[in-house]
């Protein structure tokens, strides 16, 4: 893959700094109960939307994983993260028109939204890739879960079919080893997810998640892997969520609280310190450069929130549109 430029180096900074003013948003407005959804905090996860989606065009397709309710992966693929806002406020102008909560669909950016439950998102990306092979155009459906969705059933079926036909589709997992309130360990009987893909022959990559260089990286070749007809890959990204499992739920590891140490320790890697971190040691980053785009992120989210609140509610004659029963 070619060397990233400045530019695009300091794009994925930007993103994840935007990813993460728009999360600690969505985190105050949930706890003023300005929300009509719940939320599911994506702080620690942002290097893996942004990254990965950072290498689609807009014709891809991405099913997104429930954290951060699409920001990481809208700013990634590079679209404006204004109207999820809306639509968490049941705005109009929201993703889905203000009456599809967490499930959100861009579909003329190949936005997909969340599956209604864990795992059902596998069959989904599947069917989509499938559609894109027989369309010929070279696209690529980019599916995110969590270690969570990887006990259902119908992923390994999805693996395995997509394998059998070589569909352009890579799944991601962001494995924070605990799905709701249980540790990864007490489910699953590999240490690593990835080992999953040697079943259906196919690539398995483990990858540091909280680092947006590594995750662009390993999607990128799985992408093009996938653009040139050699089928799916599965890509592990090793990551930790700072926050309970959604906001106004207990922190905690079955019926005790998570141990405190284990979030500070995976804090000290958070993605956006990272990132930083990496780029002022190139020379890259500048204070400067920091602190404008601190205050242009903050800016672009406080406008954000104004445009939700100002938005209108939808028609209350567009109920009749997603009532699907006689």
């Amino acid at each position: 893959m070619p060397e990233l430029t400045k530019d695009q180096k300091v794009a994925l900074y930007r993103g994840l700094v935007r990813a993460r003013k728009y999360d600690e948003l969505n985190v105050r407005m949930a706890s003023e109960g300005k929300l009509l959804t719940f939320y599911h905090s994506a702080q620690g996860h942002e290097a893996i939307g942004v990254g990965a989606c950072s290498v689609l065009n807009k014709e891809d397709y991405v099913y997104m994983h429930i954290r951060g309710h699409g920001v990481p992966y809208a700013i990634g693929k590079g679209i404006d993260p204004k109207a999820c806002v809306a639509e968490h406020l049941g705005k109009a102008t929201g993703w889905g028109g203000g009456i599809t909560g967490v499930h959100m669909v861009d579909k003329e950016n190949g936005v997909l939204g969340v599956g209604g439950t864990i795992g059902s998102c596998f069959v989904l990306s599947a069917g989509y890739a499938l559609a894109a092979k027989k369309r010929g155009k070279g696209q690529v459906c980019v599916c995110f879960t969590g270690d969570g969705g990887m006990q259902r059933g119908q992923a390994h079926e999805a693996m395995n079919m997509a394998a059998c036909w070589k569909l352009p589709v890579v799944w991601v997992v962001e494995n924070n080893l605990m799905a709701w309130f249980t540790p990864f360990c007490d489910t699953s009987a590999v240490k690593d997810i990835a080992q999953v893909a040697k079943a259906y022959d196919m690539p398995g990559i483990i990858v540091d998640g909280m680092d947006v260089f590594a995750v662009r990286e390993a999607v990128e070749k799985a992408v093009e892997r996938a653009r040139k007809g050699k089928g799916p890959s599965l890509i592990e990204c090793k990551t930790y969520r700072f926050r309970s499992h959604s906001e106004g739920r207990p922190d905690a590891c079955h019926n005790k609280p998570r141990p405190q140490e284990d979030i500070e320790k995976w804090k000290e890697r958070d993605p956006v310190k990272l990132c930083s971190a990496r780029l002022l040691e190139e020379g890259i980053l500048t204070d400067e450069l920091m602190d404008r785009i601190e205050r242009e992120s903050a800016a672009e989210t406080e406008e954000a929130e104004r445009f939700a609140i100002e938005s209108p509610y939808p028609d209350p004659s567009r109920l009749s549109e997603i009532v699907y029963a006689p």
